[in-house]
Formats: structure tokens, C-alpha cells, sequence
């Protein structure tokens, strides 16, 4: 009889769990950073469709360092994370190894894998910006560069500029605009800032509520999250959503992705995982579970995700995006964005 210990989660409560498996036709082995609530329904189908039986290892941070101690002894034979950042230093760590099907090839599209094979976007999550639905009148703000614009004096709000999904955006923005550039749209946030850069993305808009600020860059699924919270819908119905940047380049959007670890001991089962994973099923029930948009095109889109309507993505690879985290790190340094 086999046995599969499951940590991270229970990791608060004093230790680990063990979890009797029943017998199955193999298994695949998953460490991820995604909490298990968020990819659990997806791995229960594909067991139901298969009957290769999923085991999830979740921690909050490490798993790379985890990969590299355990080397070709590691039973992982995945990762799950989200940013394009953390995907990318898997990679860089050389604990992936490349994978090429037709099935991923013709479900997500180029700009959301990396072109060597080595990491796979699941879904995207649009950097979008909310602003007051009582203090900024519509059409007011449309544009990333507009954060730096007077008018925004002393009414942004935003998390550290060094959380991942803030470096990735600035990455964008060197490589949509240059680095000189850049760097002075990263001086022009700061300058308008309402107050020191604190708190998670559902802060920044509670803060829009409690009239702390009238403007805020968050992610989008943040949105859908507070909607379904009874305590938090108040925050979400006072702000508007505005996709940045429709009239040129379009908004930006970061991944949450996949990457097959370099020692896979059950490689050919990860590999079915993974298209199981680009499917339109699996797709429409990633997109529901956590109001994130599919990668697959296509997909049909949650009724939340309809609601805030149709945008224009930024089409620039996320793997170009990847190569400007260290410079877009060191510009939030140069500035002392968080200062």
C-alpha cells in the first residue's frame, strides 16, 4: 500500500498529513507553489479521465532549492508556479527539461511558452488599473504612462515595487518603451504615490474604499476574488477596471505555468498531464476556478471574466520579459521606488 505525504498546507498546524492513495495505473508528481484548491479539480479530472493518480507537494517558497538538493533523485516530476519570473528561474536553475508536443504547440500560443520548451503558461493574469468610481471621472486614465501624469498627484496606490508581478510589469515597460524611458516612468509612479508602497493587491483597492487613494495597479483576478467575498465585494464595487494601453501596445498579462523538472521519473504521465492541462476542459475550469483567463484560444471565459469585457493583450513573449527582470530589480533600486 502506498503512501503520499503532503506538506506545505498543513505546515502552519504543526506538521504533515498522510494520505492513503488508492492503487491506480501510475502517478505523476507535482511540486507547486499554487495553493492545492486551485489546481485540485483539474488534477481530479484528469485522474477521472486517466486514472494516473496526481500527488502535490505545496510550499510557499524553496521548491527550486528543493529540485536542486534532490537532484536525479527527486520524485517531482513537475512544477507549477506563478510569474513568468519564477518560471524562468526554475529554468535558469537547471532543474527543467524541455518537452515539445504538437498538443502544446497548438494550445498555447508562442508567447506564453518558453521557445526552448522548458516552461508552459496555464493561464494569464492581466496588471490592470482600478481607479474611485466616485473620484476619477471615465476615460481619465488609460495608459500606464498616464500613472506619472500631474493630475495623479499624492492618489496611487501599489504593493512593493519589487513583487514579481511589479517587476514583470516595469520589465514590460523597458521593453515596450526603452530603458531610459522606463526609469523615468518608475520616477513618475513614485512621485505620485499616496503613500509608501505596502500590502498585497486586494489592499490597494480596499484603500481606494477607504478613500487613502483614487488610483491602484493590481492583477485582475483580484477583482473576481473580492466579488465573491462578502466582506470584500464593498471594496471591489467602488472601483472601475481599466485595461491599459488599448490604443497601442495593450496591457500587459503574466502566466501561471508549468515546467517539467529535469529528473521526471514519470515523465511520459507528466507530459499527458500537461496537455491534459492545455485542454479546453481543463482551460475552462482553470479560468473559473480563480477567474483567470485560459491560454488556450478559444476557451470560453467565466461570466465574471465576461463582465469586465473584451481587452487588448500586450503580444511582446513573456520570455523577453523574463530577460529584463534583473535590470527592471535594479531600476526600482536606482529610484528606491519603495523608499
Amino acid at each position: 500500500m502506498r503512501l503520499i505525504i503532503l506538506v506545505g498546507v498543513v505546515a502552519a498546524f504543526g506538521g504533515a498529513v498522510l494520505v492513503q492513495a488508492a492503487p491506480t495505473s501510475g502517478e505523476v508528481n507535482v511540486y507547486s507553489y499554487r495553493q492545492p484548491f486551485l489546481i485540485k479539480p483539474m488534477f481530479d479530472a484528469f485522474t477521472r479521465e486517466t486514472g494516473i493518480e496526481v500527488n502535490v507537494v505545496f510550499a510557499k517558497e524553496g521548491l527550486v532549492e528543493r529540485l536542486k538538493r534532490e537532484g536525479r533523485n527527486s520524485p517531482a516530476d513537475l512544477i507549477f508556479t506563478v510569474d513568468i519570473g519564477r518560471l524562468q528561474d526554475a529554468e535558469d536553475a537547471g532543474v527543467t527539461q524541455p518537452v515539445h508536443t504538437d498538443v502544446l504547440a497548438a494550445n498555447i500560443p508562442d508567447q506564453y511558452r518558453d521557445p526552448d520548451g522548458n516552461w508552459f503558461g496555464l493561464t494569464t493574469r492581466a496588471r490592470i488599473i482600478v481607479v474611485s468610481k466616485d473620484r476619477v471621472a471615465e476615460g481619465e486614465i488609460g495608459r500606464y504612462e498616464d500613472l506619472t501624469k500631474p493630475a495623479w498627484k499624492g492618489r496611487i496606490c501599489t504593493r512593493s515595487g519589487k513583487h514579481v508581478y511589479n517587476v514583470a510589469l516595469i520589465a514590460s515597460v523597458m521593453a515596450n518603451n526603452g530603458d531610459d524611458q522606463a526609469a523615468a516612468w518608475i520616477q513618475g509612479v513614485k512621485d505620485n504615490l499616496a503613500r509608501k508602497p505596502q500590502g498585497n493587491d486586494r489592499a490597494q483597492v480596499k484603500a481606494i474604499k477607504e478613500g487613502v487613494c483614487d488610483v491602484a495597479i493590481i492583477n485582475h483576478y483580484y477583482i473576481g476574488n473580492m466579488l465573491s467575498d462578502e466582506e470584500q465585494a464593498e471594496w471591489a464595487n467602488s472601483v472601475v477596471i481599466v485595461f491599459p494601453n488599448q490604443g497601442d501596445r495593450g496591457t500587459h498579462v503574466n502566466i501561471s505555468g508549468m515546467a517539467l523538472t529535469q529528473a521526471a521519473p514519470n515523465r511520459e504521465n507528466a507530459v499527458r498531464l500537461m496537455e491534459f492541462l492545455s485542454s479546453d476542459l481543463a482551460q475552462r475550469m482553470y479560468a473559473e476556478q480563480n477567474f483567470e483567463y485560459p491560454v488556450r484560444p478559444g476557451t470560453h471565459w467565466s461570466g465574471i471574466l465576461e463582465s469586465f469585457g473584451e481587452f487588448k493583450v500586450d503580444q511582446l513573449p513573456l520570455a523577453e520579459v523574463a530577460q529584463r527582470r534583473p535590470a527592471a530589480v535594479r531600476l526600482v533600486d536606482q529610484v528606491d521606488f519603495d523608499g
